[in-house]
């Protein structure tokens, strides 16, 4: 942590060099979610000095099993909004600012399953399942408006940083975007990369 950018990733790089060439079982202990990801062939979520989540890297980004960890593992965190769940038959949606987030069988059943009909969750979406692009907003089953507050360029990418519903909220787009600060903007979400917690538990529904 004490050094600069450039250095730590070449520190990242040399460490995953030895452990490749030593072909031993290595335990490293950081507060940096991206070291964990990048070094780690299986990583132990703590929290408060109790065990979240043991998983691969990847597994932990997708499947999170609760909040914490979902909010721990990834930059720019998942974004986070209350919805209300509604479920008519089979078929379960999230609602949000007056619109209706329809999800797919699996969730529909895990939310009828633990009797969520009216309640409030928790429902997750990553920036980079969130998009301007035009192509994706045509085709879109549900699009959400939002006037941008702040734009990042950061060469390959974009974040733009929004309110949605009364939520900060940050979209990692394409840097094609044309969006700039005060732009009103539409975004699609990828519907079947939403994540849904308990607000109670705190723990995964579904995802």
């Amino acid at each position: 942590s004490n050094l600069d950018a450039k250095l730590r990733v070449q520190m990242r790089s040399e460490i995953a060099k030895l452990h490749q060439r030593l072909g031993t079982t290595i335990i490293y202990v950081t507060h940096d979610q991206t070291e964990a990801m990048t070094l780690g062939t299986r990583i132990v979520v703590m929290k408060d000095g109790v065990v979240q989540q043991v998983d691969t890297p990847q597994h932990l980004y997708d499947k999170p099993c609760n909040l914490f960890v979902a909010g721990f593992m990834g930059s720019p965190q998942m974004n986070f909004l209350d919805v209300t769940c509604q479920i008519e038959g089979d078929k379960a949606c999230l609602v949000l600012d007056g619109k209706k987030i329809p999800l797919n069988a699996e969730k529909s059943k895990a939310l009828k399953d633990g009797g969520y009909n009216g309640k409030t969750v928790v429902m997750g979406i990553r920036p980079e399942h969130m998009t301007d692009h035009p192509d994706r907003i045509k085709g879109a089953e549900v699009l959400f408006d939002a006037k941008i507050n702040v734009y990042e360029l950061l060469g390959a990418e974009v974040f733009l940083y929004f309110d949605l519903a009364g939520t900060p909220m940050t979209a990692r787009v394409d840097p094609s975007t044309t969006a700039r600060p005060g732009s009103d903007v539409q975004f699609a979400m990828d519907l079947d990369k939403i994540h849904v917690f308990d607000k109670e538990t705190e723990k995964t529904i579904c995802n």
